[in-house]
């Protein structure tokens, strides 16, 4: 009753809310106080530079995002060890080893609410709460940060010349590591992923962090610090921590009305035995493959968010990410190539593995609301680099398309197909030896 009254309570802050962005429709849209999840901001990445505009005033707006997706997915392994797992004498137990059977049927529905101010001339805060997700179905905050583009709240003019190519991001939000985490579903907020799923090795996580900009003309650069951690705790414990590093480099320039190009590299690196292994698995909201080379042992519900996706583990590490965008009128394309090296613990060799993607989409219609497209997906690598160590695989493709009805609501449809490579690596009753899964997904999403 307390979880049903909170969520009643947090649709109508939002609901209200709408009413509150619309009244001051002229003042937000001017002081771009957040990227509005909608068509128009479907290729934006960073924050565009610009001029801030003149402060009258706290304003405050609050928006929100919902998603629901129809599931028709099934699989199956070529591991022979499952049915039933056997005792020390070799001898089946009783106890059920074999895949869920899969259904075609609804997922649990997700939802964002989403608050941002404007508190300074070029200040802006940003607060994302998850209502609802896969992993947590309790409404819970995900992060959160704040972003200075003058600091005029200091002097008036003060450190103009500097601040017209500066900015200072600071938070407890996801971190700025390449740029997929920019084309990610995040919970409810899906509209600016054009496919239904994330990439396997999803690199996002959310951390305590300060990122300093600069932008000048078509350059972009950025260096960042976080804690490496994503549950906080002063507490030392048994393994000792350091700070993470990261930085982007990058060129975006719109060429002419017709041809738009974006090339960034991104680097980061983990330093500490408490860090690292969140990189590839800090999306606690959970995957959007639901259950997939799951076991009738193996627990649902709020645990094994995170099926289909792939995370190395790796902790003391290094990795970077190279991503270029290409745009031609209607044709889009963007593509990433990264690669992670590290140790899983002091005595482990040293572990890599690289992830390839690619998307092709091509948007039509008077004002490009249509789409269809393709998108591969490729990791590879091993925990211990040596000749000894098996390889470990996993390829995915997906065909879809998408419908704007309205700029900001989207009907996806999707066609995914993954495979793991048939190696013990895997485990010798896992059914990710040799596990598949394919079939049909749709999804239906609105954000404001």
């Amino acid at each position: 009753m307390k979880t049903m009254l909170m969520r009643a309570s947090m649709l109508a802050v939002m609901f209200s809310g709408v009413n509150l962005m619309f009244a001051q429709e002229d003042a937000t849209t001017s002081m771009r106080d957040y990227m509005a999840p909608e068509k128009a901001n479907r290729n934006v990445f960073e924050d565009p530079k610009g001029a801030s505009p003149e402060y009258d005033g706290v304003k405050v707006v609050v928006g929100g995002d919902f998603a629901l997706q129809f599931q028709g997915l099934d699989h199956w392994t070529e591991n022979k060890n499952l049915g039933f797992v056997k005792d020390a004498n070799g001898n089946n137990t009783t106890t059920p080893n074999y895949l869920y059977d899969m259904g075609n049927d609804f997922n649990l529905p997700t939802a964002n609410l989403d608050i941002n101010a404007y508190l300074a001339k070029g200040v802006k805060m940003h607060l994302r709460t998850y209502l609802s997700a896969r992993h947590h179905n309790e409404a819970w905050v995900k992060g959160g940060y704040i972003q200075i583009d003058d600091l005029d709240f200091i002097k008036p003019g003060f450190l103009g010349e500097i601040m017209k190519y500066a900015r200072v991001k600071v938070g407890m939000d996801e971190i700025n590591y390449g740029d997929s985490h920019f084309r990610r579903s995040d919970n409810a907020e899906t509209i600016n992923n054009p496919f239904v799923g994330n990439y396997i090795m999803d690199s996002f996580t959310t951390e305590p962090f300060g990122e300093v900009y600069g932008f000048y003309k078509n350059f972009i650069g950025m260096v960042g610090v976080s804690n490496g951690k994503l549950n906080q705790t002063p507490i030392k414990g048994t393994s000792w921590n350091s700070p993470s590093v990261y930085a982007k480099i990058g060129w975006d320039k719109q060429i002419n009305p017709d041809l738009r190009v974006r090339v960034t590299g991104s680097f980061i690196q983990t330093n500490g035995w408490n860090t690292g292994s969140y990189l590839y698995g800090g999306d606690r909201a959970g995957s959007r493959y639901y259950y997939v080379l799951l076991t009738a042992n193996d627990a649902v519900g709020t645990s094994n968010q995170s099926t289909g996706g792939f995370n190395p583990g790796l902790k003391k590490m290094q990795a970077f990410q190279i991503n270029p965008f290409i745009k031609y009128q209607g044709l889009e394309f963007f593509g990433i190539y990264e690669y992670v090296t590290g140790l899983k613990s002091l005595t482990a060799t040293r572990g890599n593995y690289t992830q390839l993607g690619a998307e092709l989409l091509y948007r039509f219609g008077g004002k490009e609301q249509f789409y269809v497209g393709g998108r591969y997906n490729n990791v590879s690598g091993k925990d211990n680099d040596d000749a000894a160590t098996l390889e470990r695989k996993i390829d995915r493709y997906q065909l879809g398309g998408g419908w704007f009805m309205t700029k900001n609501v989207l009907a996806k449809v999707e066609y995914v197909n993954q495979q793991y490579n048939d190696s013990k690596v895997w485990g010798a009753t896992s059914p990710l030896q040799g596990g598949k899964f394919n079939g049909l997904m749709l999804e239906a999403t609105i954000g404001f």
